[in-house]
């Protein structure tokens, strides 16, 4: 997943040597914890947070069907 994560987002941001993905498991939840360039901060969140939200979604998409913990992805600053 973390594979996945990283695809997404190093081709749309300008620093993609800065992208770090980082997994927090616990006993019911995978919490991946994105961190990117201060200056691509915005690229990664998008308008209205349109792009975030569709990084979640296909994380979400790809985690749901074989795992059956709940996942989680979070963009920290």
């Amino acid at each position: 997943m973390k594979q996945l994560i990283e695809a997404i987002v190093k081709p749309i941001v300008d620093y993609p040597e800065n992208v770090k993905v980082e997994k927090e498991e616990n006993i019911n939840r995978i919490v991946y914890k994105l961190s990117v360039h201060p200056e691509d901060m915005g690229k990664v969140i998008g308008k209205q947070g349109r792009v975030a939200k569709a990084i979640r979604t296909i994380v979400y998409s790809a985690a749901g069907s074989h795992q059956k913990k709940k996942t989680y992805v979070d963009i920290l600053d």
